[in-house]
């Protein structure tokens, strides 16, 4: 068999409008509980995105398809493949059926990448990468592609774990700062493994410890993920060091997880003594009322409804559901194929009612 190798590097660019099936080929244990999963089209394709940015994920999970957003962790330097490292979640529905079901020979479908987290546009020349646990996935995207394409850029990469086996891409880290004299790498581990102490630093990240590790991190452009603690910690540690928080960007939401960010209840609350639109669910069979300039993803939580979303900005799909009847206003970010939309799905997050809805959910 004759393998003709020009043709790979000629392959069209992923359109995720038309092309939506990714094949797994490669499943590698990073660490004993995180995992990361391989993927090209079934015809050879070039994945082109900004690195940091997250893939939408279509699984059949339970008898339904579930959506869950996961950041690209490898490089759009290297397109002819494409990459999401998943830590299993205890309790975790999607991570867990991953984790157990996801293997070599598999297809899923999928959405984008997309997003607005990345370096890639900056014109800055110093970079420090802050990260602790899977938060650690679109520094390792924006690590490898700066040093693929020789940019020149100075980095420094801070990241946090529970201990050294937890230390996710510890190796090739080690490799990367062994290849480049222009970046830098520390690992803080909160304690010891059962069968390996950890020699570097102890304890959670602090202004002493970064200053020691990164001294000139006042001059940097800093770029932070983790989970929503952590990111609260960091930026009130630069805040409080007089850092220009400018040059402070942070991943706005937790991928792989179900976020219940709280909405603004009162506001909703005050909304709905004005008109409001009955929002009907079909399956949960609930009633709930929506003004008509408050999205129904908004109002439904302000009712106590727990309703799947990732996002709440129009962007990773993970809230669509089909509208039985009625018209909204729904102003997303990429979240949504035109397609679907003429099937007569919307993104609760994003849709504003113009009249009574019912909505399958």
């Amino acid at each position: 068999m004759t393998v003709n190798f020009l043709a790979t590097l000629d392959a069209p660019a992923w359109d995720p409008e038309t092309d939506e099936v990714l094949h797994c080929r490669d499943v590698i244990q990073e660490t004993h509980d995180v995992r990361t999963f391989v993927f090209t089209a079934p015809e050879a394709r070039r994945f082109l995105f900004r690195p940091g940015q997250f893939l939408t994920l279509v699984l059949p999970v339970g008898g339904e398809e579930i959506n869950r957003c996961y950041t690209v962790s490898s490089s759009p330097s290297r397109p002819y493949s494409i990459a999401i490292t998943v830590k299993r979640v205890p309790g975790g529905v999607i991570s867990n059926w991953l984790h157990d079901t996801m293997r070599v020979g598999m297809d899923v479908r999928a959405l984008g990448p997309m997003g607005d987290f990345s370096c890639d546009r900056s014109p800055a020349r110093k970079f420090l990468f802050l990260s602790a646990g899977s938060g650690i996935t679109p520094m390792m995207s924006m690590s490898r592609f700066l040093l693929d394409t020789q940019s020149g850029r100075d980095i420094a990469f801070v990241h946090s774990a529970r201990s050294p086996v937890d230390l996710i891409f510890r190796r090739e880290l080690a490799a990367m700062e062994q290849a480049s004299s222009l970046f830098r790498t520390t690992c803080l581990c909160e304690g010891d493994a059962p069968f390996e102490k950890w020699p570097g630093h102890k304890g959670r990240l602090n202004r002493a410890v970064l200053g020691q590790a990164v001294p000139d991190f006042m001059e940097r452009e800093v770029y932070v993920c983790g989970p929503a603690p952590y990111m609260q910690g960091v930026k009130a540690m630069l805040a409080e060091a007089g850092f220009d928080m400018r040059q402070y960007y942070e991943e706005s939401f937790d991928f792989g997880t179900l976020l219940e960010q709280e909405p603004e209840v009162a506001q909703v609350t005050q909304e709905l003594e004005d008109a409001a639109y009955t929002i009907s669910f079909t399956k949960s069979r609930r009633e709930i009322a929506c003004p008509s300039g408050t999205p129904v993803l908004s109002a439904a939580r302000a009712a106590g409804m727990r309703l799947p979303a990732s996002c709440a900005k129009g962007m990773c799909g993970t809230c669509k559901c089909r509208l039985v009847s009625g018209e909204v206003d729904m102003q997303h970010q990429g979240g949504i194929r035109q397609r679907e939309i003429d099937q007569g799905f919307i993104l609760l997050c994003c849709s504003r009612p113009l009249s009574d809805l019912v909505v399958e959910r």
